[in-house]
């Protein structure tokens, strides 16, 4: 590697506003985010598939498809 180009990373401490944190390297300093793998819902196994707005009665309707047809 070329000498004097690449930044400098330091340590920094990654904070949720769920409270969890961890340690990683940046060369921006502590980062604070709203969202993490802790807490997201995808990744805790709480998420819900919502039917919003009926889409998909809307799409069996449209192509002829019935609720016990499949």
């Amino acid at each position: 590697m070329k000498e004097g180009i690449h930044p400098e990373y330091q340590p920094a401490t990654v904070s949720c506003a769920c409270g969890h944190s961890f340690e990683t390297r940046t060369t921006v300093g502590d980062i604070h985010v709203d969202v993490c793998s802790a807490c997201h819902p995808f990744f805790t196994g709480q998420q819900k598939i919502v039917d919003t707005a009926g889409r998909v009665e809307k799409f069996r309707r449209k192509y002829g498809q019935q609720a016990g047809d499949q």
